[in-house]
């Protein structure tokens, strides 16, 4: 390199520039294998247990808006041959919950430290990085929640596998992405909402039960919040029909329609509260992640730290 341009690198830099080196700098320390492997082992968990039966109980509601909450319920059993229903397109959905757990944990939580490094308050940090990772787990979700949704409302008869050979045979990669817009829009809200909530409510709980925003929480204390953070976090469940609805309809070769078009047939037929349908177990499936991907990861890592493992 010339003098010139040596001089142009050692140079110090500009003051404007201090903020995001250094929010870099926490992003590398936020981030890294401990979330990944943190994520994936937490979500999987999540789906295993109760996820899981939620998630089926979810879809039918979203899709067959014609049941009542409880008739839902009892048809997933009825209909599904018994209660392994309950746990029917495990199989993608654990895959899903590994990759995608991963991708949030990591992308979420080094959004977080970057951001908090710039003197980001804590509530608004939880609600750009949430809305960060969950816009980027979209590309590992469509497929899986394409294949649980063929599973849960589709012919029983076809199995996992044959139904990826039908898609992949008649659209390719693309076909495992109908409704990945309302995807995206569900995503980016869901985790905007629950981490950004649960953190507000966090901020909350420390000065009504301890007095001082620097107060630490009682892992009860953390339990409740994450459960408030969780059920208001829901209020995005019109995207979460549409995804259904354009998910199934691809599934069973219907004529395909985009989230806006979703939006009005369902007014249409079952006015607004359509837009609502399987808010119920919706509340209950949002509460159980939130414990385990917001709540649970802190307690985690703090637990890892304080034993030495992270850093």
């Amino acid at each position: 390199a010339s003098p010139r341009e040596r001089a142009r690198l050692q140079a110090p830099a500009p003051a404007g520039c201090v903020a995001p080196v250094l929010a870099l700098s926490a992003a590398a320390q936020g981030g890294g294998l401990a979330n990944l492997a943190i994520g994936g082992l937490i979500q999987c968990a999540e789906a295993a247990s109760l996820g899981m039966p939620f998630e089926v109980w979810k879809t039918r509601m979203g899709r067959f808006r014609n049941e009542s909450t409880f008739e839902a319920l009892a048809n997933v059993y009825k209909h599904g041959g018994g209660i392994g229903a309950f746990w029917k397109g495990t199989g993608p959905k654990m895959v899903e919950s590994a990759s995608k757990g991963a991708v949030l944990m990591y992308a979420k939580e080094s959004a977080n430290t970057a951001l908090l490094a710039t003197g980001m308050n804590s509530t608004t940090a939880g609600l750009v990085a949430g809305a960060f990772g969950g816009c980027c787990q979209t590309v590992v979700i469509s497929p899986m929640t394409f294949l649980v949704t063929g599973a849960v409302t589709g012919d029983q008869s076809v199995t996992t596998t044959q139904r990826i050979k039908n898609v992949y045979a008649k659209h390719g990669l693309r076909g495992f992405y109908p409704g990945g817009t309302a995807i995206a829009f569900r995503q980016a809200t869901n985790w905007a909402s629950r981490q950004g909530f649960t953190e507000a409510v966090r901020v909350r709980f420390k000065l009504f039960f301890h007095g001082s925003e620097d107060a630490k929480l009682t892992k009860a204390q953390e339990v409740g919040a994450g459960v408030v953070g969780g059920t208001l976090a829901c209020w995005n469940h019109p995207f979460e029909v549409a995804r259904i609805e354009m998910q199934a309809r691809a599934d069973q070769g219907q004529k395909s329609l985009n989230m806006i078009q979703v939006f009005r047939q369902v007014v249409a037929e079952y006015g607004v509260a359509g837009l609502f349908k399987g808010v119920v177990p919706r509340v209950c499936l949002g509460v159980w992640q939130t414990l385990f991907m917001v709540t649970g990861a802190k307690l985690v890592k703090e637990q890892l730290t304080e034993a030495g493992v992270l850093k």
